[in-house]
């Protein structure tokens, strides 16, 4: 069944989705492909909550093998590089640092952990050599590897990834994972949603949803302007996120004894803590892992947490708490101690996954959970959980419970479909920041990579015809123009100086307040409506 896009004035779309973050637009993007009519409401920004306060990787969940969750490891492996594929502007492939210490130490509660110490007593408390080692054989041959690297064992005393870290770590492992900007995932599957004939719509919040007969009859508020509307549904999916449970019972109170278990990941970025290009996956004597990643040039990432969020509804923050946490983790590896003055930014998330009654919030499974309700009426999606990883495979899922309701529905078509100036080959990226500053001789090689990272093979459509850098208009600094800000407007749903700064790009890592302001009050000028010229 091929469903036209382009229904008639008054027809209800055969597919309404609650969340704009990475699983609500990924869905949309994928039945939209399919033909479907599909339209979106977010209720604040694209990507404004949890899928833009990751750890920002494609990976498999290496820690999650002691955690026997075989299945959906494999399936992360195997998408890291559909996914590094479809988009080599905005992943990466990435080298992780794996430092061993012999006597190092462990609170663990696995399935691994508990039969290593009922096997082998003595080491209770430990992971062996060989254990890290075949860990990490397994996470190279799960996956089918093509393009990735396989692991390798470094010595410590003369390899680079050695000199900021003391002196008792003389031996690393070192796997391979990926890069991802995760709010530019987001909003570059929004954008080929709405280009195969989604609606997208931001700021647009769903204030209830009933069902009538065979359709949904869906109320959204304009968050800007409180004008209300609605629209009719034959299928209504919720990717709300950490608000899944709110709007199964709040607002489209439907009956479920399905939950969702709310578990922040908190996050700090420091001053560069070392020269090298690698990141570093750090095991803690709780049981834990975090990682220290480079970041945007001249910062190193350093989470996450994960501890229990009692409410969505409560803007989740990296506590003071959890800041001394990830500094006092990270200086038992680095010879260098950590303290509160090399912390320029912090930032947390929630993420919603499926309650499956685990003792911990480490412990709680990260599989993602479709539920389909059809019992009264107009059918229902509810989606739970899920990586960042295997968003696209979620997407498929979810198409799959879609054909219940729509038999005829089109195959799978995402994979090996690039993303929005993804269309060039992952090797080739240098070859298009050279070409990028062949064009637009007025870039130098840190701007000009910067734009090919967020725009790929579009940059030409942001920057037109300049020939110089003050064609580009107002520098409000750290390379933003006004040519850009005005592209992203225009295309990728930017309403504030939160959005361009912080989702769209990093940027907000480099401006001062008071040019922050300046591109707020930029954004806000621009959006107000133009008089109508005299006749």
């Amino acid at each position: 069944m091929q469903v036209d896009a382009k229904r008639s004035e008054g027809e209800p779309l055969d597919i309404f989705i609650i969340g704009g973050g990475i699983n609500g637009c990924g869905i949309a993007r994928d039945a939209a492909g399919r033909g479907f009519s599909v339209a979106l409401a977010e209720m604040n920004d694209l990507a404004s909550a949890t899928s833009s306060a990751s750890t920002k990787l494609f990976h498999g969940g290496l820690r999650y093998l002691e955690f026997l969750e075989f299945r959906l490891v494999r399936e992360a492996l195997i998408e890291r590089e559909v996914l590094l594929k479809a988009m080599p502007h905005i992943s990466w492939p990435l080298r992780f640092v794996v430092p061993y210490h012999k006597d190092m130490r462990f609170e663990s509660d696995t399935p691994v952990s508990r039969l290593l110490g009922t096997v082998m007593p003595w080491m209770k408390g430990r992971r062996p050599s060989w254990l890290v080692r075949l860990g990490l054989f397994l996470y190279d041959t799960m996956g089918g590897r093509e393009i990735l690297p396989s692991t390798k064992t470094l010595d410590l005393k003369t390899d680079p990834a050695g000199r900021p870290l003391q002196t008792k770590f003389q031996k690393a492992f070192e796997y391979s994972d990926c890069w991802i900007q995760d709010a530019r995932l987001v909003v570059l599957n929004a954008r080929d949603a709405q280009a195969r004939g989604a609606q997208i719509m931001t700021r647009t919040k769903v204030v209830s949803a009933e069902r009538t007969d065979d359709l949904w009859a869906i109320t959204t508020e304009d968050m800007a302007t409180g004008n209300r509307h609605t629209t009719h549904a034959k299928m209504l999916i919720n990717a709300g996120g950490p608000w899944v449970g709110d709007i199964i019972h709040n607002t489209l109170r439907v009956n479920s004894t399905e939950g969702v278990r709310l578990v922040r990941g908190s996050h700090i970025v420091t001053r560069k803590l070392f020269e090298h290009d690698k990141a570093y996956f750090f095991q803690g004597t709780d049981g834990r892992i975090i990682f220290a990643i480079p970041y945007e040039g001249d910062f190193t990432l350093i989470g996450t947490t994960d501890a229990d969020h009692a409410d969505a509804s409560t803007k989740p923050e990296c506590t003071e708490a959890e800041q001394k946490y990830l500094l006092n983790f990270a200086s038992q590896y680095f010879a260098t101690s950590l303290s509160v003055d090399d912390v320029v930014w912090s930032y947390s998330g929630v993420r919603p996954l499926y309650d499956d009654g685990a003792k911990s919030a480490t412990a709680a499974t990260r599989e993602y959970v479709l539920t389909l309700d059809q019992s009264d009426g107009a059918a229902l999606l509810n989606v739970f959980g899920g990586k960042i990883t295997t968003y696209r495979k979620l997407a498929e899922a979810a198409l799959d419970k879609v054909a219940r309701v729509f038999p005829d529905t089109e195959p799978n078509w995402t994979e090996g479909v690039p993303l929005p100036g993804g269309d060039f080959p992952v090797e080739g990226l240098d070859s298009l920041i050279a070409s990028t500053r062949a064009q637009y001789p007025f870039l130098d090689q840190t701007w000009a990579t910067r734009l090919v990272r967020a725009y790929g093979t579009e940059v030409p459509e942001v920057l037109g015809n300049a020939a110089t850098e003050q064609a580009l208009g107002r520098d409000f600094g750290a390379t933003l123009t006004e040519r850009e800000i005005n592209w992203c407007i225009d295309n990728e749903w930017v309403r504030s100086a939160d959005d361009m700064l912080w989702r769209r790009s990093k940027l907000g890592l480099r401006l001062t307040s008071d040019q922050a302001a300046a591109v707020e009050a930029y954004i806000t000028n621009a959006l107000q409506p133009k008089p109508a010229k005299a006749s």
